[in-house]
């Protein structure tokens, strides 16, 4: 049986570019690193260029910005919702962490998951970002 894309790729204009780690550490004590389209965006001085590195993975990004007061200041924080079409990392079973590159800012993932069907495919990738 074939299941219905919840998120349709004909609303996924946002280019991204994506760091995911999975589960456990490397023998240096980083984070595995499970995806990576870090290549495509080389220093924080550089914007990315479709023509020199190929298309980056396009998504549905949803910001919320929200301010709240402390007892010193105010503070701005701004959280998103990457909704990623289809698996983008098929060969991990889940995602643990990493970073995002959209419109020029880099946000921390703080959350992936993989919203599966009852078959047990994935039919859409959800990342949170701060």
């Amino acid at each position: 049986m074939k299941f219905p894309s919840l998120i349709r790729k004909q609303f996924c204009k946002q280019p991204i570019w994506l760091t995911l780690y999975g589960e456990g550490l490397d023998e240096d004590g980083a984070p595995v690193v499970v995806y990576d389209r870090n290549e495509l965006y080389p220093s924080g001085a550089l914007k990315p260029s479709d023509t020199l590195y190929g298309d980056p993975l396009y998504c549905n990004f949803q910001e919320e910005v929200k301010t709240i007061f402390t007892a010193d200041k105010k503070r701005v924080q701004a959280n998103g919702i990457l909704l990623i079409p289809f698996d983008i990392i098929p060969s991990a079973a889940t995602i643990s962490g990493g970073y995002a590159i959209i419109n020029g800012v880099k946000r921390d993932i703080v959350q992936g998951v993989k919203a599966r069907n009852p078959d047990g495919t994935v039919n859409f990738v959800e990342l949170d970002v701060i």
